[in-house]
């Protein structure tokens, strides 16, 4: 059993997460219910933060928020002086309603939609990371109807394979992301970037994979990018403002996992790009990273009400929940690994080992195998651990099941940042059917 920021087990046996009982949350507003440590998400934007300002390196650390996109997490963002990504105009449109300031906006993604990047300009961005050379041209044009210059990133695939797992790789050759470093296509469009006047080229961009434990993929990449930034200086008199080395670093999930603290994996980088700085006498540039996991994903806790069990002697027993792939469909696709404990009898003694089974009509909906708990009843609490990166955004509807609500804890109290769906809010968009359909 571990414990995140500042989980712990109060009075009652009960667990409880910033200060409040997570039995009383459940009553509150219901289950499945997904809760937020605002204290450990700030303490790990800090990390990140106050790193650079420790080795007085010039950086932005921009949250990546497909991991977990509200309006509230946004605000919280800004409050703590960090920048924000954004990968579609759902995202951008969310940070703007959270006034989030447009010039600490970075959007990505592989296929930007002209209305999406319309949206983009419009609302004064502070940089775009052009990922092909349909959006290069369509960004150009774009910005050329405005009469003005817009900042870019291009993002590279230098070729650099980190150890996850294979669904979430982007760094290698083989990838829909970003231009390829070693087949020319990165220089072609460096050229047609430089030579456009609608354009400005601010620095490189690359993204190597997530849930990384190890540094030696961040700094492989960079030597790889700035052996080419040295070459494009020579070439076409390119020397990048920015260079963006991406996130992905890995959360703890289960013990079996072990990632680095925040400060290790800055402190690699910067030690990396100083040394290629002064290996190719460049200047140095501002340094961008882009955590999303990392800030969020162990500060979120799913809580659940236990309801059937089905044994099957000599096999498995099986716990089901009211949740499941429709909150978090990480063990289906990913075959995510979680913790977790039962919420109101924390420090009953474990009697069985049970399989945490959803209540989506699928087979493969199961949360965790495997998972040794007290003898689970129906009207237990289940608290599953580090669901707060792609749990609720990637939350869906499958079976018409709601989702769930947000509430964030912090100083022992507590705010619903998001509404539980109703029934009525699954069929508002519904429209019934006017066709008559002839019999016979």
């Amino acid at each position: 059993m571990f414990f995140h920021g500042t989980s712990r087990v109060n009075e009652k046996g009960h667990l409880e997460i910033g200060g409040v009982d997570v039995v009383t949350l459940a009553e509150q507003y219901g289950t499945p219910l997904y809760i937020y440590d605002v204290a450990l998400i700030r303490a790990r934007a800090r990390a990140f933060k106050e790193t650079f300002e420790k080795h007085g390196v010039k950086a932005q650390v921009a949250y990546a928020s497909k991991a977990f996109s509200t309006i509230a997490i946004v605000q919280l963002i800004e409050e703590e002086g960090l920048s924000l990504d954004v990968v579609s105009g759902g995202e951008l449109y969310t940070a703007l309603k959270a006034g989030f300031p447009p010039e600490r906006i970075h959007f990505h993604g592989n296929n930007k939609s002209r209305s999406e990047l319309e949206m983009a300009l419009d609302c004064g961005v502070g940089c775009i990371v052009v990922d092909n050379f349909y959006e290069l041209q369509l960004l150009e044009e774009l910005s050329r109807q405005r009469e003005t210059v817009t900042d870019i990133l291009l993002r590279v695939t230098p070729g650099i394979e980190a150890h996850t797992h294979d669904y979430i790789l982007t760094g290698q050759e083989d990838s829909k992301f970003g231009f390829d470093l070693n087949n020319g296509q990165a220089d072609e469009a460096l050229q047609q970037a430089m030579q456009s006047t609608s354009l400005h080229v601010l620095g490189i961009h690359c993204h190597i994979g997530s849930q990384i434990f190890e540094t030696t993929g961040f700094v492989l990449a960079a030597q790889k990018i700035f052996q080419k930034i040295a070459d494009w200086r020579e070439e076409y008199g390119f020397v990048p403002q920015i260079v963006n080395l991406g996130g992905g670093f890995g959360i703890r999930y289960t013990n079996e996992d072990d990632p680095l603290p925040a400060a290790q994996y800055v402190e690699q980088i910067i030690a990396e790009v100083k040394t290629q700085v002064e290996k190719f006498s460049l200047p140095m540039p501002e340094i961008w990273i882009e955590p999303g996991r990392s800030l969020v994903g162990d500060a979120g806790t799913t809580i659940y009400s236990i309801g059937s069990r089905k044994e099957v002697p000599n096999v498995r027993h099986y716990v089901a929940v009211d949740g499941g792939m429709s909150d978090n469909i990480r063990p289906a696709l990913y075959e995510a690994k979680y913790e977790a404990v039962l919420a109101n009898r924390v420090l009953d003694a474990n009697e069985e080992v049970v399989s945490i089974a959803g209540k989506c009509c699928e087979s493969g909906d199961m949360l965790i195998w495997d998972l040794p708990l007290p003898k689970a009843e129906a009207g237990d609490y289940l608290a599953v651990f580090c669901t707060g990166a792609y749990g609720y955004s990637m939350a869906n509807n499958y079976n018409r099941l709601p989702r769930p609500a947000v509430v964030f804890v912090e100083n022992g109290e507590a705010q619903l940042v998001v509404k539980r769906e109703t029934y009525e809010d699954l069929v508002r968009l519904d429209v019934p059917l006017k066709i008559k359909v002839k019999k016979g």
